[in-house]
């Protein structure tokens, strides 16, 4: 078999041991790495069609994985009005009236990553944008994608008047004490009231935007993403760029299965695992249990400090607990994203359940897991559950001294829980680490420096949030590498660099286990390879 790809003058990094290979150099046929040497030898296994490229240096890691991403819905939603880097509302109503002084008249605000904490201690609603977006059809997505904020243009159009009733038990179009929609809409079933009325792209630019993210996403470093969703034309868009050549990322998608999915449905999610490409595939099912803790649709044992996040996303649990025994019988992992501890418990319950059955190994995960008390943390290794973490949540979203939304909503005992990243390795988990993009960016060396610093990415200069929570540099490189391949079942093809695994590599300016936690998000990746072909290659290398 040819050799397509040569690295040279690499120091290769070994996410198992921590340590760097004796070899210097590696080798690439058909997509696997068949050789690790010197440089002398390895060069000699060259041709005039070989790719020859000296590292000079620089450190090879396994291709990084992203955990949890979700592109397609993340190419759209990113689309508009960026009000991330809003701290407060005067800035917020700033950024709204630039961008509506810009407005053809008629036409759409769509805005994202709006930040709950820019209310301070006031309901969350379009009130405070009222005279800014006055007559003005706007459409704002919350940082979580759970929930949104509608003008009173956009509730018109839709003709939201007043509350609705969905299947998704924690879906509500929030309404004042007089029965006027506050502009405040929770969860999907909601937001699509309005999303259903807003101007579309057309399939040609919606698939254009999300090659376009992927291609960013490569050259931050990333190889692979483990994406939690399905919808719509995701399967379709995914097929074409990687007919084209275009796919410059491996996916493991999962599809949603939600409330209300009969045994057709069911059976069609069986059915459809395994489908894919050469660079992705179906495999697992994600499923809902909660929504979020900002938005008080978690589900906590106790109620929340409003009184709220007392419900399951399944108006029935129980029905969750069959549907999980039905995917692990027919041997289907199952994704499900769990954030507060009675939806984590339950989870693991239906887990634990599915298992007593019998039946072949499966890797279940849960997704999330912001607040958890001490016996369910031991209860993931007992029952081989994957714990998929997203620490820069904890680090942007909450602050050390728990004067933001989430830690206010939670109270001092459960905010003292947040990300148990520690306790739950310490504890026997497998803990994968994500970004959850568009929740939070995606580029992994700022999802490592988070896993390890804790600080808010936009001030490191501030308090860590739960500092005893913190990985160290190598268990945060495992997090997106052979943790990432454990979670997949493909900890025999990835994951490391050896001979037979697969040639998904990034090559990375300096060290990430001796850089700096708070440097490490500005290390330059220069070089990223998938399946053996260069996807992204700094100037210079």
């Amino acid at each position: 078999m040819r050799t397509s790809l040569i690295l040279l003058s690499a120091r290769l990094l070994d996410p198992v041991t921590g340590g760097f290979l004796p070899h210097t150099a590696l080798a690439v046929a058909g997509g696997r790495i068949t050789a690790l040497g010197d440089d002398r030898e390895i060069r000699a296994l060259a041709d005039a069609s070989t790719t020859v490229i000296d590292c000079k240096g620089a450190v090879v890691t396994p291709g990084l994985v992203d955990g949890h991403i979700h592109p397609v819905s993340g190419a759209e939603l990113t689309h508009g009005l960026d009000l991330s880097g809003c701290t407060g509302l005067e800035q917020v109503r700033e950024a709204l009236a630039g961008a509506v002084r810009d407005l053809a008249p008629g036409a759409w605000l769509q805005g994202w990553g709006l930040d709950p904490n820019v209310f301070g201690e006031r309901p969350v609603d379009v009130a405070p944008f009222d005279a800014v977006l006055d007559g003005v059809p706007a459409f704002l997505l919350l940082f979580d994608a759970h929930s949104a904020l509608a003008s009173r243009r956009a509730l018109e159009l839709a003709g939201v008047t007043g509350p609705r009733t969905f299947a998704q038990a924690t879906a509500e179009v929030v309404c004042d004490a007089d029965g006027t929609p506050t502009g405040l809409l929770l969860e999907d079933a909601a937001c699509e009231l309005v999303e259903r009325v807003l101007p579309q792209p057309t399939r040609e630019e919606r698939r254009d935007r999300l090659a376009a993210a992927l291609r960013a996403m490569a050259a931050s470093g990333l190889t692979g993403g483990h994406v939690m969703d399905a919808n719509g034309d995701s399967l379709a868009f995914f097929a074409e760029l990687d007919a084209a050549g275009r796919l410059p990322v491996r996916l493991r998608v999962a599809p949603w299965c939600q409330p209300g999915t009969d045994a057709e449905g069911v059976r069609a999610l069986i059915e459809g695992q395994g489908a894919g490409g050469w660079l992705w595939r179906t495999a697992g099912v994600k499923i809902f249990m909660d929504g979020t803790v900002d938005n008080g649709t978690a589900w906590l044992e106790q109620p929340d400090c409003h009184g709220e996040s007392r419900h399951a996303f399944w108006p029935d649990p129980e029905e969750y607990t069959r549907v999980v025994g039905e995917l692990h019988r027919a041997e289907v992992p199952t994704a499900t994203h769990a954030i507060g501890d009675a939806a984590v418990r339950h989870v693991l319950d239906a887990v634990e359940k599915a298992r007593a059955g019998g039946g072949r190994e499966v890797r279940h995960r849960v997704e999330h897991i912001e607040t958890v008390p001490d016996d369910t943390v031991r209860r993931f290794a007992e029952l081989g559950v994957v714990a998929s973490m997203q620490p820069t949540h904890c680090c942007d979203f909450t602050r050390a001294d728990h004067t933001d939304n989430w830690s206010r909503r939670l109270g001092e005992e459960r905010a003292s829980r947040a990300w148990r990243c520690r306790d739950l390795h310490d504890a026997g988990a497998v803990v994968v680490l994500g970004s959850d993009w568009p929740i939070a960016p995606y580029p992994p060396l700022g999802v490592m420096a988070g896993a390890r610093h804790r600080r808010p990415t936009r001030d490191l200069g501030r308090d860590p949030h739960g500092p005893e929570q913190a990985l160290t540099a190598l268990e945060a490189l495992r997090g997106l590498t052979v943790n990432a391949a454990y979670a997949a079942g493909e900890e025999h093809e990835s994951g490391r660099i050896a001979l037979g695994h697969r040639a998904d590599l990034t090559v990375l300016a300096a060290d990430p286990l001796s850089v700096a936690a708070t440097e490490l998000a500005d290390v330059p990746v220069l070089l990223t390879v998938l399946d053996g072909e260069p996807t992204h290659r700094a100037a210079g290398l």
